[in-house]
């Protein structure tokens, strides 16, 4: 039946795009900028369902580019057929801009993760009800005190979605002054553990990043200690789970260092009783929230835009020994590029959804498909 898939998607793409083989890269543009009436659109996730469909989602940025607090909603598509046709937008996670003070009642920053297990799939945002985004929201746990750790279910393959269902008060410290996912993708672990990266800012304001997870699909959900302890203070990370089981944390140095900042997560048996080893820097990185996904080869793929100071020249690399080493990668996007996302496709290939183009590498959002072994074969750093 998956040979089968992997057959009849090649052979749409061949015919799609009038060759016996398709090219290393296929691109495709889902949102530009004035699209459906909408200024901008932001910060791309992308998973893979059990089903095989793609779901992107990204921030509907309706009067303006700017972040949290705003008329901010989340969007999504959906693809059937391995990236080459997708679904019109739909708006899933969606707060009343018309209440009082609520600065437009934004919910953005979305991060999405598929339970291959019940084919449940839930995406995580952050909500900010009146001025609750990165730099004002405080302690405590209501909307009014603080921004909202918000998730959305779909157990239709993406079709419709759940009201939000609001996880602040499970899962986040009140003594923190915000809380929230990822952004990007999740994970599922080998045991059938949900885990979604997550960052907070403690109490004296500085940015930590860190994970939770639920053992019961989606039920409850507990969080993981800082993976830096802040030192060097962290935010947007993704994550994989190794060969051995443990997790790799891959995360934007707000110090702006000109890398990218990196930690694992030894556990045996018990994630609750899990330790972070010591961090370390490697691959260039311009402060920007990056992709990382692991293949059923074991082999790593992480993408960014791969220069120390400007946000340019989105690229991706792999790493054959869990992240210790990475090649020198491919030229995905040569200008303008940022935010980044990256799933494995249902036929093998890596799926890239990622920001690009204009002065500020918003101008649209863009779907590209790859073969792994293209990647692999780029030469040594």
């Amino acid at each position: 039946m998956r040979r089968s898939f992997r057959l009849l998607a090649a052979a749409v793409f061949a015919s799609a795009l009038g060759a016996a083989e398709f090219p290393p890269v296929f691109r495709k543009v889902l949102r530009r900028q004035g699209d459906d009436g909408v200024h901008t659109y932001r910060i791309p996730g992308l998973a893979t369902t059990k089903a095989g469909t793609l779901l992107a989602v990204f921030d509907i940025r309706h009067a303006s580019a700017a972040d949290l607090p705003g008329d901010i909603d989340v969007g999504a598509m959906r693809s059937t057929d391995g990236g080459l046709t997708w679904s019109a937008m739909r708006t899933i996670l969606d707060f009343d801009k018309t209440v009082p003070g609520a600065r437009g009642n934004g919910v953005g920053d979305p991060c999405v993760v598929a339970d291959r297990v019940t084919g449940a799939i839930f995406v995580a945002a952050l909500w900010s009800q009146g001025d609750r985004g990165w730099a004002k929201s405080g302690p405590g746990l209501s909307p009014v005190e603080t921004g909202q750790f918000v998730v959305t279910k779909s157990t239709d393959d993406g079709l419709t979605w759940s009201p939000p269902i609001n996880l602040t008060s499970q899962i986040k410290n009140p003594h923190w002054r915000l809380f929230f996912d990822g952004p990007g993708a999740g994970i599922q672990l080998r045991d059938g553990t949900l885990v979604l990266p997550a960052q907070f800012r403690d109490a004296s304001g500085a940015p930590h990043s860190c994970f939770i997870w639920s053992a019961d699909h989606g039920a409850t959900w507990k969080i993981s200690p800082s993976a830096t302890d802040g030192t060097p203070t962290t935010n947007e990370a993704q994550i994989a789970q190794l060969g051995d089981g443990s997790l790799l944390l891959s995360m934007r140095d707000t110090r702006r260092s000109g890398q990218r900042a990196w930690a694992r997560f030894e556990w045996t048996g018990d994630l609750a009783q899990g330790r972070w080893g010591k961090p370390w820097h490697d691959v260039p990185d311009p402060t920007c929230a990056a992709g990382l996904v692991r293949h059923a080869g074991g082999v790593l793929v992480f993408s960014n835009p791969a220069s120390a100071t400007k946000r340019v020249a989105m690229t991706v690399r792999a790493s054959r020994d869990d992240g210790r080493t990475w090649n020198a990668g491919r030229l995905i996007e040569p200008g303008p590029s940022a935010y980044s996302c990256l799933t494995v496709l249902a036929d093998g290939r890596i799926g890239l959804l990622y920001e690009s183009g204009g002065p500020h590498a918003c101008e649209t959002i863009t779907f590209a498909a790859f073969p792994l072994d293209w990647v692999l074969a780029a030469p040594a750093r």
